[in-house]
């Protein structure tokens, strides 16, 4: 069972068993060392019923994301370069059936004419949509965005243009 206190991890669980999807959830206090290295845990692994199966690292972000001077961004996606590379060495692991995926899982803010088109999920009062971008694909098109964080992302008219509603992924 997922931690309580990660609502966007939750979200995306009772997302699934509503669809019926089958799924396994990681203990993200677990950590696997492969060729001698610690590497961070993903969040699922997804049973889609299609010919690839998923591995799962899910981003919670807010939509939008307003910050402490008030202004408005559209589809943060940002995420660790760790990340990126942690979720490459599962995807190796696991092999040719399985696809990494990032789920970016947004919590919905503001007026509901400016979030994205696909339906709304709603999990304990609060409503959610779910974007999933392919590892490849994330890994093609981030950019640094943070030296300090070591964080990277998609400039927001790229990620739009790569990412897919959850839903449309599914059988």
């Amino acid at each position: 069972m997922a931690r309580r206190d990660r609502h966007y991890e939750n979200a995306f669980q009772d997302y699934l068993r509503s669809r019926g999807v089958p799924y396994i959830s990681v203990n993200e206090h677990q950590q696997a060392i492969f060729a001698g290295q610690k590497m961070k845990s993903f969040d699922f692994l997804v049973y889609p019923g299609g010919p690839r199966h998923w591995i799962v690292d899910v981003k919670g972000r807010k939509f939008p994301y307003v910050s402490a001077q008030g202004g408005k961004r559209y589809w943060e996606n940002w995420v660790v370069r760790q990340d990126l590379d942690d979720m490459q060495e599962w995807q190796e692991v696991f092999g040719e059936d399985f696809e990494a995926l990032f789920v970016f899982t947004y919590l919905l803010q503001g007026p509901p004419d400016r979030w994205p088109s696909s339906r709304p999920h709603i999990f304990s009062d609060r409503e959610y949509t779910f974007w999933a971008v392919p590892l490849n694909d994330y890994a093609r098109h981030c950019r640094r965005r943070s030296d300090k964080w070591g964080t990277v992302s998609v400039p927001p008219r790229t990620f739009r243009g790569i990412a897919r509603p959850v839903n449309a992924l599914l059988p």
